[in-house]
């Protein structure tokens, strides 16, 4: 039986690579789709021709990991696509971050996709591949986006390693390291902090990113960057200092914290007006 295995797959970039994975391999078996919304996993069978073997767990528990452990040696797939999807990010600084949603960030975005790595290569054969959403963020520390940033450097190097590694065995490793993404992700990245406008404006479509990961991985590249912006960003953050681009960054955020404060201000003050007003009427 050949399957493909994605994580997050419940929306944004997961969601994109179970729909191109689908229409890209046409003689695999089952699509494993792994993610918490079981109700998402369940809508998205209707958008693909491809059977889907929905496992709705928590990649952040470990137990939960065991599930597919059991379902991998009682099937005994074979995997020719793993896409390590799942993950988030808190934009804000660290000392104002909850420090579970720190160490949750670092538990999904490392722990568990290296993890899920480990339990699917004895079901890897040559030619099958590995797809790790890394990011942009890996190219430099950032402030403001510290442990998110931290994290996809991580995935970064472990998956270029990891591409070496596997490379006897005919198995090949790309980190796709896309800039802002146009997806769910914001929802929840944006708890703390909005995200500063200049990113706003390199925001590209996740249709477009997956497509370009899936042929680099194709191409056997270790590297998939979407876009001239964020290859251009790459190419600084290589020949640039380093303190110099956080000083940049970090003087960038304190800019727009500033306006999103101002805003949050006047929003405030127009909303006690209103209420003054309505009282007023009331009398």
């Amino acid at each position: 039986m050949n399957i493909a295995i994605v994580t997050g797959a419940s929306s944004g970039m997961g969601r994109e690579f179970v729909r191109q994975i689908d229409r890209a391999y046409t003689k695999l078996n089952e699509i494993w789709v792994i993610a918490r919304r079981q109700d998402k996993l369940v809508e998205l069978q209707r958008s693909v021709g491809t059977p889907l073997k929905i496992i709705p767990f928590d990649l952040s528990n470990k137990k939960q990991l065991k599930v597919l452990e059991i379902l991998l040696a009682e099937n005994q797939p074979t995997i020719k696509m793993l896409v390590n999807s799942a993950g988030y990010g808190i934009i804000g600084n660290f000392e104002k971050a909850e420090i579970d949603d720190a160490v949750g960030m670092i538990e999904l975005n490392c722990t568990a996709l290296t993890m899920i790595t480990h339990i699917c290569l004895p079901y890897m054969s040559n030619g099958s591949r590995i797809i790790q959403m890394a990011s942009s963020a890996a190219f430099m520390p950032q402030p403001g986006f510290a442990v998110y940033a931290a994290t996809k450097s991580y995935v970064l190097s472990y998956s270029k390693a990891l591409n070496y590694e596997l490379a006897e065995r005919g198995i090949h490793v790309t980190a796709v390291c896309p800039g802002p993404v146009k997806t769910e992700f914001f929802t929840r990245a944006e708890k703390l902090q909005a995200m500063p406008s200049y990113k706003k404006m390199a925001m590209v479509d996740a249709v477009e990113v997956v497509r370009a990961a899936m042929k680099d991985s194709s191409d056997k590249k270790e590297v998939s960057i979407y876009g001239t912006k964020m290859r251009a960003f790459h190419f600084i953050t290589r020949i640039c200092s380093q303190k110099w681009l956080m000083s940049i960054a970090q003087r960038t955020n304190e800019k727009n914290a500033a306006k999103e404060l101002l805003k949050q201000k006047k929003a405030e003050e127009k909303n006690h007006k209103k209420k003054q007003k309505a009282k007023k009427g009331s009398k």
